[in-house]
């Protein structure tokens, strides 16, 4: 059996959550494990899936209402412990920084390019499976 990858993909838009399923397709990259996807349209439902446990790692949309995904990446690296990492869907280049404040690991600019997003889910991928060794 081929170990999987569980990634939570929090965006009130279910498109913006099936750009990220598209560009990720099966797995991002060959060298990183079958992705598996939690998808949440609600702050509440990315904190309870959070508590249950088994996250790879965390897609948020920074553009999500009510609450957008850099105050919700800030909230979660306070309160959950080994917080996954996160890769946050940034509106403009120019949010870079907030997305910095939001202590996220990674951004990407929506909507989602493919190929960017890929490379950006596959290296978090691989250092967390390089911290799980």
């Amino acid at each position: 059996m081929q170990p999987t990858a569980t990634v939570l993909v929090y965006s009130d838009d279910s498109n913006t959550r099936e750009q990220v399923r598209l560009a990720t397709g099966r797995r991002p990259a060959p060298d990183v494990p079958v992705v598996e996807f939690m998808e949440c349209a609600t702050p509440d439902a990315v904190l309870k899936e959070l508590d249950r446990g088994g996250i790879d790692v965390c897609v948020l949309d920074g553009e999500a209402v009510p609450m957008g995904g850099m105050g919700l990446c800030r909230q979660i690296k306070d309160e959950v412990f080994d917080c996954p990492p996160v890769l946050l869907l940034i509106g403009r280049p120019q949010d870079a920084w907030l997305a910095t404040w939001s202590r996220a690991e990674s951004a990407v600019t929506l909507p989602v390019e493919p190929v960017e997003f890929a490379a950006a889910l596959a290296a978090l991928l691989r250092e967390k499976k390089a911290l799980n060794a």
